[in-house]
């Protein structure tokens, strides 16, 4: 929807779609030529520790994570002069540095006695060269964990420095997801002909056709609640919950019944205290897929029973695409912008919902709903799931 916190909770909040023409890469031989593109700013956040040569050498990818986490850092009110020695970071992605290791492979084949620039693309194109770009832009050190299990990646990236708190192992903890386009990702899902051919997916509708990638970043700067508290700072919002699980039903297709789905968001609800009642929002994986839409609304039936009727359900997917490994971590920040604000995120492109979705209260429109509870689910190809649960913080 656009750089920053205020420009994205307006856009979700009335339901705003951000699908443009793919400029970043010959898209001529694919069935699809539209996606969730960023517009990226010209420069890079002010304030940052990185040198004009350094500047020079950030991809896109991580640039998207270098945004977002100075603003994570700004909100939060975190100090870099008084941060403990070590502040670990975990970060999910699927593709890392794709785009560099395809300007190194074309480099190689087009000209392979031309090297100038292939060394910088190796390690940029490493997993972790995006993480410690954040840290040396922000000005700050720590242990490096990347979580890269497909779709799924950012929403267990956020669990695991979650579990990292909870147990004891550390006061602080950066942790978020990001994913840049990528031509050989973007043309993988094509190739599966998984990219719905209109170039904008409709999650639960009975017209659904495939889903739409998008790219993106989002970072949250994670504490103990004696930290917050010490410091006075303003709690967005209470982790309560993490889920994870394997569906080994199919390495690209949900079980039928969303079995792990429902074991995710169980371990979820379990760990919160809570009973799936008391839910107030779900941000659906919702990928707009055939198959992938029904096994989780059957998941959420299964979960709540007749209480899933209450519960609002939405995918914003519609407005933005599928972030890949970004998309757990950006849904979760969705559900901490609506909660501050009091306001549902519709799914912007459904119209003719399923006739499973009666289960549940699918939101269409833009709406305001007080939520106390918000569930986000993330779920990847070969299996991996994953459901976060936020709640209100009450002093």
């Amino acid at each position: 929807m656009g750089n920053g916190k205020a420009v994205n909770a307006s856009g979700f909040r009335e339901g705003r779609t951000a699908f443009r023409p793919v400029t970043l890469f010959d898209t001529s031989r694919q069935r699809v030529g539209t996606a969730g593109e960023v517009e990226m700013p010209d420069q890079l956040p002010g304030g940052i520790y990185l040198s004009d040569r350094e500047v020079t050498r950030i991809d896109r990818a991580s640039s998207l994570v270098i945004h977002a986490g100075a603003e994570a850092f700004a909100e939060s009110g975190w100090d870099q002069l008084e941060l403990p020695d070590s502040v670990p970071v975990f970060l999910g992605t699927s593709a890392g540095g794709m785009a560099l290791g395809e300007a190194f492979y074309r480099q190689a084949v087009e000209n392979r006695a031309h090297r100038k620039g292939q060394f910088t693309r190796v390690e940029g194109y490493q997993s972790q060269v995006q993480a410690i770009n954040l840290t040396r832009a922000l000005g700050f050190s720590g242990p490096i964990r990347i979580t890269a299990n497909a779709c799924a990646s950012g929403a267990n990236a956020i669990g695991q420095a979650f579990r990292h708190i909870k147990y004891g192992r550390a006061e602080k903890v950066v942790c978020g997801g990001y994913d840049a386009l990528a031509q050989l990702v973007f043309a993988g899902f094509d190739s599966l002909q998984a990219l719905t051919p209109t170039g904008i997916p409709k999650p639960f509708d009975r017209n659904r056709d495939g889903l739409a990638i998008g790219e993106g970043a989002s970072i949250f700067c994670v504490e103990s609640l004696e930290s917050a508290e010490n410091r006075g700072a303003t709690i967005l919002a209470e982790i309560t919950g993490y889920g994870s699980a394997t569906d080994v039903h199919h390495l690209t297709q949900p079980h039928p019944e969303g079995d792990a789905a429902l074991a995710t968001m169980t371990e979820a609800c379990a760990e919160s205290g809570i009973e799936p009642a008391q839910i107030d929002y779900i941000n659906s994986h919702g990928t707009g897929t055939p198959k992938n839409d029904v096994a989780e609304g059957m998941a959420i039936h299964r979960l709540a029973g007749s209480d899933a009727q209450s519960i609002s359900v939405s995918s914003t997917k519609a407005g933005i695409g599928h972030l890949l490994g970004g998309a757990g971590a950006v849904e979760a920040s969705i559900c901490l912008m609506a909660m501050e604000g009091n306001w549902l995120p519709p799914t912007a492109s459904t119209t003719e919902p399923d006739e499973f979705c009666d289960k549940f209260d699918l939101v269409l429109q833009p709406r305001e709903k007080t939520i106390t509870t918000a569930l986000t689910n993330s779920f990847g190809f070969g299996g991996a799931n994953a459901t976060v649960i936020f709640q209100q913080f009450e002093s």
